[in-house]
């Protein structure tokens, strides 16, 4: 199964840049589908503690349940003590999940209160990658899968950057 995956031996010079995004959001124990469409922006971020940290910006229109909502979340990739390996961190600063891309794959858990959120990441090529949160507890039921296609230098997207 390898094949499928692209290894990445320097995650930060990976996901630096700019990325597409199309995302769906599925409630299964609601049955409904919501979509996420905007831009993620990898860039350099001097006021991190950690040198070579990376600023995750991600923004775009998340649509539920025919509602459209201007939608923005901002987390840190610190580059780990391993080529290819960032810790990414929440913007307050605490921690989320380790990231491995060296095989091109990797599975990381994330507790969240009585919930376990379980991501699966997979680099295809150097300009395509995927993530699919499974979300499971009493209080959610989820399955979020993100698309990310690298964007021209220079181009502009639906979040309009």
């Amino acid at each position: 199964m390898t094949g499928e995956y692209w290894p990445v031996s320097d995650a930060p010079a990976f996901l630096a840049g700019s990325w597409q995004v199309e995302r769906t959001v599925r409630d299964l124990a609601d049955d409904v589908t919501g979509t996420f469409t905007g831009t993620t922006d990898f860039t350099a971020d001097p006021t991190a503690a950690e040198p070579g940290a990376l600023r995750h910006l991600e923004s775009g229109s998340f649509t539920w349940r025919g509602t459209a909502r201007p939608a923005e979340r901002t987390l840190l990739y610190v580059p780990g003590d391993v080529p290819g390996t960032v810790v990414v961190r929440f913007a307050d600063g605490r921690f989320f999940h380790g990231l491995d891309l060296r095989t091109g794959h990797h599975v990381a858990d994330h507790p969240c209160s009585a919930d376990l959120y379980r991501g699966e990441f997979t680099v295809y090529d150097a300009g395509r990658w995927r993530t699919v949160w499974r979300v499971k507890g009493p209080a959610k039921d989820l399955v979020l899968t993100t698309e990310y296609r690298r964007r021209a230098a220079g181009s502009n997207g639906p979040a309009g950057r």
